[in-house]
């Protein structure tokens, strides 16, 4: 029995040398994993958008309602918030005629909240989006994730932004292309963006609960 005890510890030993990613702490995993995703969609590439604007102009977009990195409860689409867009403002852009505005789940694939077209302020008040181009953060089962809102600055309008929101777009990133891109395929109709970040966690899941246990909560 002994030889048989020390046989089976020699292949755990060996399974987790082998193995080093592995751990009975499936929690461990999942934090990591998180973080990094974070760490990708803080630099703004974590979502085809991003990697798509990489490296072109840049413009600062601000906003009143973005408090420490974090978006307010207010903006979202949940029975503690009001779905109203968040605030917006940046100065304008030379050359630009319009403005469209894109936000994105970044921990998502493509998972799109706002899509506004033909912009011509540059001075957004809280809930200026209409219900049909905005639905605020709804976590479902996601804890933190990074919200992040595009403006960008473009030469020529177009005629239709595409993309469904409140849905995953797995093509966002060919969306943002046509945009860009001309009647007689020439690129560079975007002459800059401008981009602005923030955090939303779900309720369910904060530090100081902000959810009454007795009510229902939705997304």
């Amino acid at each position: 029995m002994k030889i048989l005890r020390t046989i089976a510890s020699l292949i755990v030993v060996s399974s987790i040398a082998l193995f080093p990613g592995c751990s009975a702490k499936t929690g461990n995993a999942e934090a990591v994993s998180g973080e990094a995703t974070s760490a990708v969609s803080a630099e703004g590439s974590g979502n085809a958008i991003g990697r798509y604007l990489e490296g072109r102009d840049t413009f600062e977009v601000t906003s009143e309602d973005l408090v420490d990195g974090v978006w307010p409860d207010i903006i979202s689409y949940t029975h503690i918030g009001e779905n109203r867009s968040p605030q917006l403002s940046w100065q304008p852009v030379d050359g630009a005629n319009v403005y469209v505005i894109y936000m994105v789940d970044s921990n998502t694939n493509g998972f799109l909240h706002w899509k506004s077209n033909n912009v011509t302020e540059t001075v957004l008040p809280q809930g200026w989006a209409s219900a049909v181009d905005y639905t605020g953060p709804h976590i479902g089962h996601g804890y933190t994730h990074s919200f992040d809102i595009y403006v960008m600055a473009l030469k020529t309008p177009e005629d239709r932004l595409k993309g469904a929101v409140n849905a995953v777009n797995k093509e966002l990133g060919s969306f943002i292309e046509e945009i860009d891109t001309d009647a007689d395929g020439n690129k560079g109709n975007i002459l800059a963006y401008g981009r602005i970040s923030g955090s939303f966690t779900d309720a369910r899941f904060r530090g100081e609960r902000t959810v009454d246990e007795n009510k229902p909560y939705y997304m």
